[in-house]
C-alpha cells in the first residue's frame, strides 16, 4: 500500500469567503469520496506557502492508483489508516500528489530554491495550477528530463525502490520477476531491478511485450500465453505489482527461500479491498520458509534524492504513457481503472 503524502486543507472560496487580493487558480475538486463524477474543475484561492514551504507552477503532475483510492475513499480501511484521510469526507479537496514545475515563490525560511527553478517531488493537490509543498519534498528537475517525465516518479518510484531495495532486499545476480512490468510501478521495478544488479524477467500483456524489453527486461512472459505461477519456473524474488494473483499461486512460483513482496492490493469488498491477500501473506510467513510481505510505501526526501541521482545518470527512464490535460483528469482516471492509459504512467499536463 502506498501511503498517500501528508494532507493540508485547501482554501475553496465557492464555500468560504475571500480575503481580498487574493489571487485565484484553477484545481480539480472534491467534496465527497466517490467515483470520477465527485471531481469539478474550478477557480479556487491560489495557494500562499508558509515559511517553510515552496510555491510551485506546476507543469505536469503524475496519476497514480493512490489517487483513486483517495478519490473514492475506498476500501474503508485506507480512511482508518492514513490518518490525514477524513473519514466521511476528503480533509483535502484538491486531488494529486506527485508534481514537477517551476518554482514561483518561496517562504523566508526556504534556503534550498529560488524563483525560477525547475523542481519535481510530492505535495498535496498537485491536479492544480498551482500547488505548495515543504522544501524537502521536493528536488531539482533532472536536466535530462521533461516536465511530463519528471512528474510522474515520485509515488511510484518509491514503491519500486523501498519494493525491491527495503523489503525485497534485492541482491546483484538474483532471478527476480516483475509483475506487472509494464505499469506505473512495474516499470520503475524493473529498470531499478537491473540497476541493482538482478536478472530481471517482466510479465506483461502482448501489446507490452516490446515495451518491457526496451527497459532492459533480460526476459518478458506474455501472461495471455504463458502462467507464471504454473510451477514450472522458480524466482528469488518476485515483485506482484498486478494484485490479481493469489497468494498460492505466487507461491509456487517462488523458490522455497524465496522473497514475495506485494504491491498494493486492488480489487476485493469495499472493507478491505484486496489488502486481505496482504494481511494473509505478513500472517503465513511466520509459518514458511520464503519470505511473504506487503509493501507499505512512504514519501521520502532521501529516496527523492535516490531516484534523482539514478535518473540524472540514466539508468532509470520514466515510462510516459497517455497524457490528459487537466479538465480531463476524470476521464484520464477512468482510462488508468480501465487499462486504457498504455504502458507506463499516464501524466496530467497544466
Amino acid at each position: 500500500m502506498t501511503q498517500p503524502a501528508s494532507r493540508t486543507n485547501h482554501t475553496d472560496p465557492d464555500h468560504h469567503p475571500r480575503p481580498a487580493g487574493v489571487e485565484r487558480m484553477k484545481a480539480i475538486v472534491q467534496d465527497r469520496y466517490g467515483d470520477v463524477d465527485v471531481l469539478d474543475l474550478r477557480d479556487i484561492d491560489r495557494p500562499v506557502p508558509t515559511e517553510d514551504q515552496v510555491l510551485v507552477r506546476v507543469h505536469a503532475a503524475g496519476l497514480h492508483r493512490g489517487d483513486w483510492h483517495v478519490m473514492t475513499g475506498l476500501p474503508y480501511l485506507i480512511r482508518v489508516v492514513v490518518p490525514s484521510l477524513g473519514l466521511r469526507s476528503p480533509k483535502v479537496p484538491v486531488l494529486g500528489m506527485d508534481v514537477a514545475g517551476h518554482v514561483e515563490a518561496v517562504g523566508g525560511n526556504v534556503t534550498r530554491f529560488r524563483p525560477g527553478d525547475a523542481v519535481f517531488g510530492w505535495c498535496d493537490g498537485s491536479f492544480a495550477e498551482y500547488a505548495t509543498a515543504p522544501e524537502d519534498q521536493l528536488a531539482p528537475k533532472p536536466a535530462n528530463l521533461s516536465f511530463e517525465q519528471a512528474a510522474v516518479v515520485p509515488i511510484s518510484g518509491f514503491a519500486a525502490l523501498q519494493g525491491l531495495r527495503d523489503v525485497g532486499e534485492v541482491k546483484a545476480g538474483q532471478q527476480a520477476l516483475i509483475i506487472g512490468a509494464a505499469g506505473g510501478v512495474g516499470s520503475f521495478a524493473v529498470q531499478l531491478a537491473k540497476a541493482f544488479g538482478a536478472q530481471v524477467t517482466g510479465v506483461a500483456s502482448t501489446a507490452q511485450v516490446e515495451l518491457v524489453r526496451s527497459i532492459g527486461a533480460d526476459e518478458v512472459i506474455d501472461y495471455t500465453h504463458q502462467d507464471v505461477t504454473d510451477g514450472s519456473r522458480h524466482w528469488e524474488l518476485i515483485l506482484d505489482c498486478a494484485g490479481r494473483r493469489s497468494l498460492s499461486r505466487l507461491r509456487r512460483a517462488l523458490t522455497p527461500n524465496g522473497t514475495l513482496v506485494i504491491v498494493g492490493g486492488e480489487g476485493g469488498g469495499r472493507w478491505l479491498g484486496g489488502f486481505d491477500r496482504n494481511l494473509r501473506a505478513v500472517a503465513l510467513s511466520r509459518l514458511v520458509r520464503q519470505r511473504l510481505r506487503m509493501l507499505s510505501s512512504k514519501p521520502r526526501p532521501e529516496d527523492l534524492e535516490v531516484l534523482r541521482e539514478l535518473l540524472e545518470a540514466g539508468k532509470v527512464t520514466p515510462v510516459v504513457g497517455r497524457s490528459y490535460p487537466l479538465r480531463e483528469v476524470p476521464e484520464a482516471i477512468r482510462s488508468m481503472v480501465e487499462g486504457r492509459g498504455g504502458g507506463g504512467k499516464i501524466v496530467i499536463t497544466i
